[in-house]
């Protein structure tokens, strides 16, 4: 019984490690999941309509409103007065099964990387599986062996305020 209340407590507290799949001198994928008890429909609800409530303000160009536009062609923007950014650009759109953005995030857009990032939700027991993967692809004359963990980490980061925004209010 101990044995079984630890692993549930870490499983609440411990965030799940950033994961490089791969990466060389042309790119990486990088994928981070999470768990809630949420169903889909309540997880894709706070990604789509409640982003600027829980995305990093430490990860924005201005300390702005996040908005995402859930259709093909939308936008997942930023903006605060004049200044505006187009984060990632919407090209699929499957409603609590799969988001797709493309474009490059943060410093990754001014250097011309450029990348698809999917939002998968699949139904587990008790709940809701958040896989986010990121495959980016372009030139960095260092390379990206570097780079890579670390926008594995922001990510990472990203997508557990999304499930700490989840598991703390009460969303629809």
């Amino acid at each position: 019984m101990v044995k079984r209340i630890l692993l549930i407590i870490s499983a609440v507290i411990l965030p799940v490690k950033a994961n490089v799949l791969h990466v060389d001198n042309a790119g990486f994928i990088i994928e981070n999941e999470i768990v809630t008890t949420h169903s889909a429909k309540k997880v894709w609800h706070a990604l789509i309509n409640d982003v600027d409530k829980w995305w990093p303000k430490d990860h924005s160009w201005w300390n702005g409103t996040f908005t995402i536009a859930p259709s093909a062609g939308g936008c997942f923007c930023e903006k605060k007065g004049k200044q505006q950014a187009q984060h990632m650009q919407v090209t699929f759109v499957d409603p609590a099964r799969m988001l797709r953005m493309t474009g490059g995030l943060g410093p990754l857009q001014g250097m011309g990387v450029y990348g698809a990032l999917n939002w998968q939700f699949e139904s587990v027991d008790n709940g809701t599986k958040v896989t986010l993967t990121y495959y980016a692809q372009g030139y960095r004359p260092e390379g990206f062996a570097d780079f890579a963990p670390v926008v594995a980490k922001v990510q990472h980061q990203q997508l557990n305020a999304l499930k700490s925004y989840i598991e703390t209010n009460n969303t629809k």
